[in-house]
């Protein structure tokens, strides 16, 4: 229902052009093809507003993405800011963490990626020599304390 309402919201015009053509057609056409005009114009009404719907999940998930981007890159831009403030605790089973004011890294023994929270979402990158030199700027400041 949600999908329609936003549909008319956005679209209203086509719907107010086929309602004027829909009563075009019943004043002038007296006839059989006159109501099949009208079924036609309703279908293609029905079937462009179905396909509207999918134009919208392709926008947000579009948009989802973008955020996403954005999100990592200030995820990055606050390792670079925060790296005297982190704080490193290794972790029992070989894994460890790192925390800082916004930042949550947490790299399981042996792997590649880290896993970032930051801002509340949260999400693996891989460990590049960006964050490794994060990493071990953690792992310093931890043994000087």
């Amino acid at each position: 229902m949600d999908q329609l309402t936003l549909f008319l919201q956005e679209r209203w015009y086509i719907v107010v052009i086929g309602l004027v053509v829909l009563f075009l057609a019943i004043k002038l056409i007296r006839t059989v093809v006159k109501w099949v005009i009208v079924l036609a114009l309703i279908a293609v009404i029905v079937i462009y507003a179905a396909n509207y719907t999918e134009e919208l999940g392709a926008w947000a998930s579009t948009i989802q993405d973008n955020v996403t981007a954005e999100v990592k890159e200030q995820a990055v831009q606050a390792m670079r800011q925060e790296t005297e403030e982190a704080k490193y605790k290794a972790n029992s089973d070989g894994s460890f963490t790192i925390t800082t004011k916004n930042l949550l890294v947490e790299v399981p023994p042996g792997s590649l990626n880290a896993e970032v929270t930051y801002l509340g979402q949260s999400f693996t990158i891989p460990i590049d020599s960006m964050v490794q030199g994060f990493i071990d700027q953690a792992m310093k400041a931890s043994n000087k304390d």
